[in-house]
């Protein structure tokens, strides 16, 4: 797809010029070169320059800030993403973070590779070969080998505890090693091929397992499914969940309890799971329903929440951790012991920069939380 189709399907010739956009982007307060609408000026009205060649174009964050407050309704990060494509097929990419291991890590599950994703759930509690309900694990157990010895973090934690916790309710999902990455991350790199090759298989796979309905911790996971694989694969046959929704009318039917901890706590919102999915009411309630618990709000939360500051694993740089920096100082602001976050990347990105900070803060997967509070 060529520039003016992009201009044409995002309808970003509607753009005010009013500065909006840039004024409400995070990554615009710390890098006063990059600008939302300014990118949607060289595309619009460039001659002598290529735009695909802006390094900008791989700054944005694609948080969707800009786009609640425009008031021409411009999906930016959509034109973003529709850019980036071509970008790609031109031969010209941005920077990959952590050396492009997830990237490549992706890419291979396209192809025929034997994967180990069970091992973890049959030690942390029940699954299932078949049944209704197939838990989308993501990309933690991934994660789990970059940041566990070298930073510490046990990112299979959060998947542990939804497993602990669906368990809780009566639900024994089924986890299958035939997952693959939902993608995400390359359709936002710009590499469409792949990431229509990891829908497929993803949607076969379930299809074929014949479950009902897909849960997912994972806002990314979450997201993608709902909005971006029907335009690939169709119709998906199954319902997609989130697991936040789904445990909160357990916990308001008395399902399952919490034992009582103190503490104060802030929760943030991660882009794809609050302003884009509109998921923001049960994170918040879950947390509140542990007795003891004391629950305060950042200056900028639920739709306008902060980035985490990197997306897609790409670009990450002192504008990234000048953001993260940013975010853990609001939560500090408030009096929180616990930041509470409901994404894995998101711990990941605020813990990186918490290592640089002498800041008495503890950044905790909602999934651990809850299941650590779980009453037997």
């Amino acid at each position: 797809m060529n520039l003016p189709e992009i201009v044409e399907r995002t309808q970003a010739y509607y753009c005010l010029d009013c500065g909006m956009c840039t004024g409400s982007c995070p990554v615009s307060r710390v890098s006063p070169e990059f600008s939302p609408r300014l990118m949607v000026e060289k595309v619009l009205m460039s001659e002598e320059e290529n735009p695909l060649e802006d390094i900008n174009i791989w700054s944005c964050l694609s948080c969707g800030q800009c786009s609640v407050r425009c008031p021409a309704k411009i999906d930016y990060p959509e034109f973003v993403r529709m850019v980036r494509e071509e970008a790609v097929r031109q031969g010209k990419g941005g920077v990959p973070a952590h050396r492009g291991l997830f990237q490549a890590i992706m890419r291979l599950q396209t192809m025929d590779v034997k994967q180990n994703k069970t091992d973890w759930a049959r030690e942390a509690g029940r699954i299932a070969e078949s049944g209704d309900t197939y838990f989308f694990v993501g990309c933690s157990p991934f994660f789990d080998v970059e940041f566990h010895d070298e930073w510490g973090l046990d990112m299979l934690e959060g998947p542990r505890g939804v497993l602990k916790l669906l368990n809780a309710v009566g639900i024994d999902p089924v986890v299958s090693d035939e997952e693959r990455c939902c993608g995400h991350d390359l359709m936002w790199n710009g590499d469409v091929e792949n990431f229509r090759l990891l829908a497929q298989r993803n949607v076969d796979l379930i299809r074929k397992l014949g479950c009902k309905q897909v849960v997912f911790h994972c806002p990314e996971g979450y997201l993608t499914f709902k909005k971006h694989y029907p335009a690939v694969v169709g119709e998906l046959g199954f319902a997609v969940v989130h697991f936040y929704e789904l445990l909160a009318s357990k916990v308001q039917s008395g399902a399952v309890s919490f034992e009582p901890l103190e503490g104060v706590f802030t929760y943030h919102d991660p882009c794809r799971l609050g302003r884009q999915a509109g998921i923001m009411d049960a994170p918040r309630q879950l947390i509140q329903s542990i007795p003891g618990v004391t629950l305060t709000e950042m200056e900028r939360n639920r739709e306008n929440g902060l980035c985490c500051g990197t997306s897609a694993w790409m670009n990450c740089s002192s504008c990234s951790k000048s953001i993260q920096k940013s975010r853990i100082m609001e939560a500090q602001a408030v009096g929180a012991q616990t930041l509470v976050t409901a994404c894995p990347k998101c711990r990941a990105h605020l813990n990186c920069a918490l290592r640089d900070m002498e800041v008495d803060l503890k950044i905790r997967d909602i999934n651990d939380l809850l299941a650590s509070a779980l009453k037997a």
